[in-house]
């Protein structure tokens, strides 16, 4: 039997592609020799509440999900409190009628209690298998997946009045004239915190941006402010994805007279400069990075030290040589 091997950011990235080309399922799954179930699995997974699947988000959850330790469950270690809940599932007993029932008959003893959350959740972390859907079918509910009660589920809306890069002008492609920027978000641990990131293409010039909060508003401030001091000749637009960051495109280009194009669904590679600068910013600021805690005076070090760079591009010019000798 072959040994399982874990999707990674090259199965991932032909993932991302094959939904941006409108392939089902089992078209990818037959490409990437995978199941259907692991590819339906990855996608759900990391697709929530209508956010849309993105390789390189994927990747990194992924890496962070690796380094979380995991604790024995208590039903695992007691054989005894692991039959006593199974039997009464058998008798149709709901997992908050087995806890109550614990703390009646061992009152003192702690190691024969367990919450109704706690027996939930061992039922549902199951390898599914006959021992499992016995299980679950015996639940009132018979739900196949947990169901989180009263979680607040936030639906995000469509962005409005979006200029799609379709409609971008043909000259930013040529990267002839500078002022064509990118902008993406580096998202950190769990991603609770991020960093925004802005390049602008002929130069690959890079601005950090810290953010305190990642919402459409602090990012639109945020974007805005390190754009104040450039010259008009070098804010001539600005290309994004559908992130809902940027969901106030209309009034950040009121504030600073840049355009914003938007890039297609589950295409990453119209914005290549931003995707590849990206991984170059992560030797800075790994996965993991919690970014409420990394000062502004450590962002714009980093900044500086990545367009003091040579870059090969360049001809092994600095980002800051190429874009000052454009100021000057």
């Amino acid at each position: 039997m072959a040994k399982y091997k874990r999707i990674g950011i090259i199965e991932r990235e032909e993932i991302s592609r094959g939904i941006a080309q409108g392939k089902g399922f089992r078209e990818i799954a037959r490409i990437l020799r995978r199941s259907t179930s692991t590819i339906s699995r990855e996608i759900n997974k990391n697709s929530l509440d209508e956010i849309v699947y993105r390789a390189v988000k994927a990747q990194e959850t992924a890496e962070e999900n690796k380094h979380i330790s995991r604790k024995i469950r208590k039903l695992d270690s007691n054989k005894k409190l692991r039959f006593y809940v199974f039997e009464q599932i058998e008798q149709l007993w709901s997992p908050e009628q087995i806890a109550k029932k614990l703390k009646i008959l061992y009152p003192v003893d702690m190691s024969m209690q367990i919450s109704h959350e706690s027996i939930y959740s061992y039922l549902y972390v199951q390898p599914r298998g006959h021992l499992r859907d016995m299980l679950v079918k015996n639940l009132r509910r018979g739900h196949i997946n947990r169901r989180v009660k009263n979680k607040k589920r936030i639906k995000c809306s469509p962005i409005q009045d979006y200029i799609s890069i379709d409609r971008r002008p043909k000259e930013v492609n040529s990267r002839i004239i500078p002022g064509h920027w990118e902008g993406d978000l580096i998202m950190g641990h769990s991603n609770w915190s991020a960093m925004g990131t802005l390049v602008e293409r002929k130069t690959l010039i890079t601005i950090l941006v810290e953010l305190k909060k990642k919402d459409a508003a602090s990012v639109r401030i945020a974007f805005a402010r390190e754009f104040k001091n450039l010259p008009i000749e070098l804010k001539r637009s600005l290309t994004y994805d559908h992130g809902q960051e940027m969901a106030e495109h209309k009034k950040f280009t009121e504030k600073t007279k840049i355009k914003v194009f938007f890039a297609h669904p589950h295409s990453p590679w119209e914005r290549s400069t931003s995707e590849n600068t990206n991984g170059l910013i992560r030797q800075f600021f790994p996965k993991g990075t919690d970014f409420t805690k990394v000062p502004r005076k450590a962002i714009k070090k980093a900044q500086k030290m990545l367009n003091d760079r040579p870059r090969k591009k360049l001809g092994f010019l600095t980002p800051n040589e190429v874009f000052g000798e454009l100021l000057r």
